[in-house]
């Protein structure tokens, strides 16, 4: 039988060695650097797991092990891009976050929110952008291109009822509607046009998104005077 399979027995002392979890972590993180760089650069129909391997420097069934499809890892790719890590931390309980909900009028609300809309599209426009595509290309990146959309759209109504709780309502515009709005301005989209594109400095372009939703909720009148915000 031998030493090793005597001691797999039920005699066996089991532990967590906290060097081989933070191993496997850096390993599975190195994993997911290289499919963004890969994904961003190629496409995502165009890298396979052999690719993201050798990037990686890890063997291909080390990926295979700790993803089991490209599906899953592009999902990976996509939660990392928009929280910033892979600690199981939803987005609006980040640091980050913090200031829409410390707002207290819409102006404040929304300034803070246009600078999340900053930070995320500074980290995932590009990631955005591979998953827009690659939802032609099969079933699993377009369920998850919809779950981001829908999660867009969860992220303003948290906006647009956080705004509403302050007892300052959009004038002349319903929920949904408001809604609307701020889920047509935090698409990452837009800071890949302006940014990337056209080569607006980051600060231009949280200005003008924190201009396009007040003014699309109607809250022009809100703005503090220049000076004395």
């Amino acid at each position: 039988m031998g030493v090793k399979r005597s001691a797999e027995g039920g005699g066996r002392r089991r532990y967590d060695s906290p060097l081989r979890d933070q191993r496997a972590r850096q390993t599975r993180q190195a994993i997911v650097t290289a499919a963004s760089r890969l994904f961003v650069a190629r496409g995502y129909a165009a890298t396979s797991f052999a690719d993201i391997a050798t990037d990686a420097a890890v063997a291909r069934p080390t990926v295979f092990a700790a993803f089991g499809s490209k599906a899953a890892l592009l999902r990976e790719v996509v939660d990392q891009a928009l929280a910033g890590d892979d600690e199981p931390v939803p987005v609006a309980e980040r640091p980050w976050f913090r200031p829409v909900w410390e707002g207290r009028t819409p102006y404040a609300v929304l300034e803070a929110y246009a600078e999340v809309c900053r930070v995320i599209g500074g980290r995932a426009a590009e990631v955005f952008e591979v998953v827009r595509r690659a939802a032609d290309e099969g079933p699993e990146p377009a369920d998850l291109w919809e779950t981001m959309q829908r999660n867009r759209r969860a992220g303003a109504t948290m906006v647009i009822d956080h705004i509403e709780a302050l007892a300052s309502a959009p004038p002349g515009i319903d929920h949904e509607r408001a809604v609307d709005v701020v889920w047509m301005f935090n698409d990452p989209a837009h800071y890949r046009s302006l940014v990337r594109g056209c080569g607006w400095s980051e600060q231009e372009y949280t200005a003008w998104i924190a201009g396009q939703m007040h003014h699309g909720l109607g809250f022009d009148g809100d703005r503090p005077p220049p000076g004395t915000e």
